[in-house]
């Protein structure tokens, strides 16, 4: 395989013109939003693209349009199985691109849909995707406006991949940015983590829980909404979905060389997912999420941010896990529940390939 790549691409002797760890192939945990996908963005794509608005590493790109001022997002969607306990494939293209769209401070528009399908999949199940896609548009007050199909012989793909684009208006008055969390901030979190890696994983796997555990996929454009209503004083927003809660901020503490303490009390997990994770080897702050948001903001602004959040149907169980501080400046501590303290790092692997 590795000749008959060779021998096609006509670059047997390139060499890249930066380097990526010891790796000479890509590997599952390159995907995984942890330290390896950090490392192949900021070795490789980074310097070769040597754009401004991508260096800013944000969910997706605030650019300036003559008077108007728009977010710009995309991903890719490689979910296995296509479908779990609450929700699938489609359900996920566009919450996932919505939820990009609004931690960018921005109202979301409209969508694009790409599908590379593989030969033999059954129309009913290309149908009932499409379908529930349609629905999570409507829902987000979304429009779809284009897109492209492609088949692949069977055997080359999994059923089916969707890549989606999206385009918000940013609200007026808001810069959101990971560059941003000051000493002093406030860190929401708007529920339980970790509810769509371990939904993945016991679909997957076929592993029967007493409980059925649900994806938290959700689409978090409303909820934003309520927040920027309650103040447009947000420093930053993030969705922690692959590499989980840990990632996201590791990857905030980094953009914004502050520290971040968080609480493990705090931390909400039901005990259904605790209780999987503990019986699978995972840990929960690792474990990817697909409808939680991460809010830093004034002190002074924390209380009505965290009312506005719980009077909506997915901030319900909002809890103010954490704070900023100059203490240790790029690091991620934990306050365990017996009183001490340890960092929190990224991933190093890959704990679940293929969670989104």
């Amino acid at each position: 395989m590795d000749k008959e790549l060779n021998n096609n691409s006509n670059n047997a002797s390139f060499n890249c013109p930066v380097p990526i760890g010891n790796y000479k192939k890509i590997l599952l945990a390159h995907g995984s939003g942890g330290r390896l996908t950090n490392e192949l963005i900021k070795n490789l794509f980074l310097p070769s693209f040597n754009s401004e608005i991508l260096n800013q590493l944000h969910d997706g790109a605030v650019i300036n349009l003559n008077s108007k001022k728009i977010a710009f997002t995309t991903d890719s969607y490689v979910v296995q199985p296509i479908f779990f306990p609450g929700g699938d494939i489609g359900k996920l293209a566009v919450y996932g691109t919505v939820n990009d769209l609004s931690v960018c401070g921005a109202k979301p528009l409209f969508i694009s849909l790409s599908f590379i399908i593989e030969e033999g999949l059954p129309v009913e199940v290309l149908c009932k995707i499409v379908q529930s896609i349609k629905e999570a548009s409507d829902e987000c007050k979304v429009k779809v406006v284009t897109g492209d199909t492609k088949v692949v012989e069977k055997g080359k793909g999994d059923n089916i991949f969707i890549n989606t684009s999206g385009i918000g208006e940013m609200y007026d008055g808001v810069e959101i940015s990971p560059a941003r969390c000051r000493n002093g901030d406030v860190v929401i979190l708007n529920g339980f983590i970790a509810e769509h890696g371990m939904s993945i994983i016991s679909s997957r796997e076929d592993i029967g829980f007493e409980t059925k555990i649900k994806s938290d996929c959700a689409p978090l454009n409303s909820l934003v909404e309520d927040i920027l209503k309650a103040t447009e004083d947000i420093h930053v927003m993030r969705d922690p979905t692959r590499g989980g809660l840990s990632s996201a901020l590791n990857e905030i503490a980094e953009a914004g060389k502050c520290g971040i303490e968080i609480i493990e009390e705090k931390i909400p997990v039901s005990e259904e997912v605790k209780g999987a994770c503990e019986l699978l080897g995972f840990d929960p702050l690792y474990v990817a999420n697909e409808g939680k948001i991460l809010v830093f903001v004034p002190e002074k602004d924390s209380e009505k941010v965290l009312y506005a959040m719980k009077k909506n149907k997915y901030g319900e169980h909002s809890e103010i896990i954490g704070k900023v501080t100059n203490e240790f400046p790029g690091k991620v501590i934990l306050k365990t529940s017996i009183g001490s303290r340890r960092i929190v790092d990224m991933l190093s692997g890959e704990q679940l390939p293929r969670i989104c």
